[in-house]
Parts: structure tokens; C-alpha cells; sequence
């Protein structure tokens, strides 16, 4: 008999993340605000529902993926926690503050619930091609009964600790991404005024001890390396609005335990320039031209 789960946010990324559902075998009740969302995931399988909490009440296990974590802590402690059946696993896969997942799992526990925050690494193409890495926070029973939901939608599912865990490994991670990624460009930029051609930089570097992810699988410079957003224009990806927010979820963890991180602050101030020139849509190797001065 095949699991029933409720999937509460249906946008660029949860949308692929129920569809892999689906394709698995599982029974998806749909719930998101966006009337086009809902039809989506409705001509796909899903059994369309009217509230978060409609969707729960029939489920064996509730995914959340929302735009941060007021909205978590609002959808969890207003409807989910009252109309889940017992026994039922909550599973938020949404990127938020560490403090919020760690509350709102201690609220579940108080209520008898296990949950696990699970945020991702992958982008939208990853949660459409069923190819994302989850980072999980929870305890080990949880972990356990999430692994097998999370499987159907990704490619690798780590265990990251006890609650909370999931999401600093995320920020821990997105803050690296960010800095190596200015690295990467401001490298790029200074190569180019001193007269190497791209393409000889990349061939050099990306096979020497300058090499990172940034450059060998998301090359900020059009035309060379893999084919990224660069390659379009800097559209799709990574959005500049998503990084800038990771990047101030991570400064203000750092400053909750007293953590100097003087390159993930100069990063933020860096993707809040861009955000300024009204550029939070495009991908977030456009970093690129702000530091050529275009």
C-alpha cells in the first residue's frame, strides 16, 4: 500500500518535488496558494486541496517547502499540528533559520509528532530531474522514516544531526557557495585586465589548486566551462534574491554563537549591491559584471 503525502508549496521547487513523488508511486495531496501551482500538480496526479490543513488531515507524512520560516512556524503551529493524524512524520524542506526548525520541531514533539528539517542543494533543475541533496536535522527515528520520502526525490540524503542540523549545514554551505563564487568572478575579472584570455584561465586553473565547484560546474563567464546560466544570459539558476538570502540567514547565525565569518559578510554586502541594481531574478554568477564595473 503505497504512502499518502501531503505537499504544502508547490513553487519552482516543490512542484518538481511532488511530480518525483508521483513518478514513485506515492498518493500526493496538493496544497499551494498559487491556483496555477495547484492545477499543475493536479494534471499530474495530485489530489487537489483546499488548505494546508485538508491536506494533512489524510496524510501519512506532510512536506513543507515555503519562503521562510514565519511562514513554517505559522503553517505548522495554525493548522498541521491540529489536523494531522497521529503518528504522522513532518518533513519541512524549506530553507530557514536555524532557531525557527529547532522550535518548531521541539513544538512537534510536544505535540507527539517526530519531524525532520531537510533543506536542499540542487536548484530547480535537480528537484524536477528528482537529483537533489538533502541535509537533515532530526533524530535518528526520524531520519529513518524520512530516508525513504526523501530518496524519491534526490540523489543523496545525509544525516546532519540532531534538530536544526539540516539547516546549518545549508546556510554553512550556501555562505561557502557564495564567497567562492565573488572568489571566482573578481579572479575572472582581474585575469581579463591583465590580458589572459578566459578560456586559458579556465584550462589553467580548473586543473590547479584554484579550482572549486563555482568554476568547473557553474563558470560565470559565457562560453567557458559547462553550459551554465551564463550561457543564457544569467537566466534561471540560482536567483541573486535566493543567495541573498541564505547569505543573511548565515551572518545572523554567525553572529547567535559569536562565528567570524568576515568573507560570508563580505559577500552578503556584495549580493545586496546587486539586489539594489534591481538584478534579484538573475542568476547569481551575474556577480560577474558588477565586478567588471558594467
Amino acid at each position: 500500500m503505497s504512502q499518502t503525502v501531503a505537499f504544502i508549496g508547490l513553487g519552482n521547487m516543490g512542484g518538481g518535488m511532488a511530480a518525483n513523488l508521483l513518478k514513485h508511486g506515492f498518493t500526493v495531496r496538493a496544497f499551494d496558494l498559487s491556483e496555477d501551482a495547484l492545477a499543475k500538480a493536479q494534471a499530474l496526479g495530485a489530489i487537489r486541496c483546499a488548505s494546508a490543513a485538508e491536506a494533512a488531515s489524510q496524510a501519512d507524512a506532510i512536506i513543507s517547502m515555503l519562503p521562510a520560516g514565519s511562514h513554517v512556524e505559522s503553517v505548522y503551529t495554525g493548522e498541521i499540528f491540529d489536523a494531522a493524524q497521529p503518528g504522522a512524520l513532518f518533513l519541512d524542506c524549506s530553507t530557514i533559520d536555524v532557531a525557527t526548525a529547532r522550535r518548531v520541531e521541539e513544538a512537534a514533539q510536544a505535540r507527539g509528532f517526530e519531524m525532520v528539517d531537510a533543506p536542499v542543494s540542487g536548484g530547480i533543475a535537480a528537484a524536477a530531474g528528482g537529483t537533489l541533496t538533502f541535509m537533515v536535522g532530526g533524530s535518528d527515528a526520524a531520519f529513518s522514516r524520512a530516508k525513504p520520502i526523501l530518496s524519491a526525490m534526490g540523489k543523496a540524503v545525509i544525516h546532519a544531526g540532531g534538530a536544526g542540523n539540516g539547516q546549518a549545514a545549508k546556510i554553512c554551505n550556501n555562505m561557502l557557495l557564495g564567497a567562492t563564487m565573488v572568489a571566482t568572478c573578481e579572479s575572472f575579472a582581474m585575469a581579463k585586465k591583465l590580458g589572459l584570455d578566459p578560456q586559458t584561465f579556465y584550462d589553467i586553473s580548473s586543473v590547479s589548486s584554484g579550482q572549486s565547484w563555482s568554476m568547473t560546474s557553474y563558470c560565470p563567464v559565457s562560453g567557458v566551462g559547462p553550459q551554465s546560466p551564463s550561457d543564457n544570459g544569467y537566466q534561471g539558476g540560482f536567483a541573486v534574491g535566493l543567495m541573498l538570502k541564505d547569505l543573511k540567514l548565515a551572518t545572523q547565525a554567525a553572529a547567535s554563537v559569536n562565528a567570524s565569518v568576515p568573507m560570508g559578510n563580505a559577500a552578503e554586502a556584495l549580493y545586496q549591491l546587486l539586489a539594489n541594481r534591481g538584478e534579484a531574478a538573475r542568476d547569481f554568477s551575474l556577480m560577474i559584471e558588477l565586478l567588471e564595473g558594467k
